[in-house]
């Protein structure tokens, strides 16, 4: 007997409709555990009865009393009989909704809606939603010289609105979801239909589908769930500048915008990719395709310097000139320490002096650099821990992985670099040999939902390969990626 009364009750609350909304009130109460930020309140209007709930920390206050208690009060000197149409009608909000049952009602509640239950009968859900987003700002770790200067925030639909702000087109596509079963976070696949491949799209959509956690604070959670790589370098990029996401989406790629969230996914996305920087459209092809070059000889510095002069030091010193290698050895006399842990001390020091000067107020970053970088390598030189052409390797190499427009691809060199720095110390040459093959193969295999990750230089593409590397003139024009978008002519 008990069960079935309990189970009445659990279907009664959960299942109820329009004519049992005498519950609601009780039951909001009780789920909420009367939670101090609930606000309720009782209006009896001739004879009718309302009741207003809202939660004051995410509803505007000004609102709610301007365009809802105030036009209410007028109502007393009026004969009405169908009040929810009326109020349904006449109040002066772009969003008001009638809701069919108690979990439309908290969802509207819980997204910063007032809501007026009318006589226990109906219930209207009227937008009052306090601004809790900061203005839009410049762009913070995305820096850039010519171009725009805006960049996302917090917030879903002004994010949104950035975008449409520079594709004015009916084309421009939006779906949403709600993942997390606590946070209820919206997401949002953005694409141009007629560009992006419908394949692509499915693919994408089934993958948030598939997401079933607590929460989604940011859209770094949805990473594991897009990104099913199991490669070092990143197979999707990030980023907070509305220019790029808009380049993207007109390359025929997916962008996905989480509330809450500074940044952006987007996907696919190839090794190429991020050798570009945002503003390599703004300027002049032959000086973007100098940098272009200069960003590429970074990469390979920031990853193999250290484990070259490991090798050279250790299994190959016949690779040095006689006077170069003499200066090297008079260098490292006093040095207590092998070559290899030399360089994996140097390389873990730099790494906790960049992660705390991320990590500490900007007023005492400066101080804080020039301490470690300065103060600490001339002492731990002069004691004779390390020597100083380490000190330089270490340095040329951290400063050029700083180069990549990518934080992701920044994070992913100090990897490599370890691998390449622990293969030299064993085998030698041989060992930056192997761990070049292997870190090709690697990204070779490599897919980006579906698509290869070398491309356009494996399988080759000669028409990508213009702006690649290099930068054609964007008087020119050219075929879109054949592998994300239909094979029309874009310029560029």
């Amino acid at each position: 007997m008990f069960t079935f009364f309990y189970l009445y009750n659990f279907f009664s609350f959960n299942n109820t409709n329009i004519g049992d909304t005498m519950n609601y009130l009780e039951l909001l109460k009780k789920e909420s555990n009367n939670s101090s930020d609930y606000v309720y309140k009782t209006i009896r209007l001739n004879n009718h009865i309302l009741n207003i709930i809202n939660i004051e920390t995410i509803t505007s206050s000004n609102d709610i009393n301007n365009f809802i208690l105030k036009r209410i009060s007028f109502l007393s000197d009026l004969k009405i009989t169908d009040l929810e149409n009326y109020l349904y009608n006449y109040l002066p909000a772009v969003s008001i909704t009638k809701l069919k049952d108690y979990q439309e009602l908290k969802n509207k509640l819980l997204n910063g809606f007032t809501i007026l239950i009318i006589d226990d009968t109906s219930i209207l859900s009227i937008e009052t939603r306090k601004d809790l987003t900061r203005g839009v700002s410049e762009a913070d770790y995305e820096k850039t010289i010519i171009g725009p200067k805006d960049a996302f925030i917090e917030h879903f639909n002004t994010n949104l609105g950035l975008i449409r702000r520079r594709i004015k087109d009916i084309n421009l596509q939006v779906i949403d979801y709600e993942l997390g079963v606590y946070t209820k976070t919206k997401v949002g696949i953005i694409y141009v239909n007629g560009i992006v491949k419908e394949s692509l799209v499915k693919e994408v959509k089934k993958k948030l589908e598939n997401i079933n956690i607590d929460g989604i604070i940011d859209s770094g959670y949805l990473r594991k769930y897009l990104n099913q790589s199991k490669s070092l370098f990143p197979s999707l990029k990030s980023t907070e500048r509305p220019d790029v996401a808009s380049q993207a989406l007109l390359e025929g790629k997916i962008v996905i915008l989480t509330d809450n969230s500074p940044d952006v996914l987007i996907l696919p996305t190839f090794f190429v990719d991020y050798f570009h920087a945002s503003d390599d459209y703004y300027q002049k092809p032959i000086n973007i395709s100098f940098i272009r070059i200069i960003r590429l000889i970074a990469f390979l510095i920031a990853c193999f310097l250290p484990a070259f002069y490991v090798c050279i030091t250790t299994h190959n010193p016949e690779a040095m000139p006689i006077n170069l290698l003499l200066s090297f050895t008079k260098q490292r006399q006093s040095v207590p320490f092998p070559a290899f842990l030399e360089a994996i001390l140097m390389i873990i020091a730099f790494e906790i002096l960049r992660e705390s000067d991320i990590r500490i107020p900007s007023s005492l970053g400066t101080a804080v650099s020039i301490l470690g970088g300065l103060v600490l390598g001339d002492a731990a030189v002069s004691a004779g821990i390390v020597s100083p052409i380490m000190i330089i390797v270490v340095a040329i190499s951290a400063i050029s992985g700083l180069l990549m427009p990518s934080i992701e691809a920044i994070n992913s060199i100090r990897w490599y670099r370890f691998i390449l720095i622990i293969l030299a110390s064993i085998f030698g040459g041989f060992g930056i040999f192997l761990g070049t093959i292997l870190i090709l193969a690697n990204l070779a295999e490599m897919k980006s939902q579906g698509v290869d990750y070398l491309y356009p230089f494996a399988p080759i593409n000669f028409e990508e390969l213009k702006d690649s590397v290099v930068k054609i003139s964007s008087k020119k024009a050219k075929k879109r990626n054949p592998l994300l978008s239909n094979n029309k002519i874009r310029g560029v």
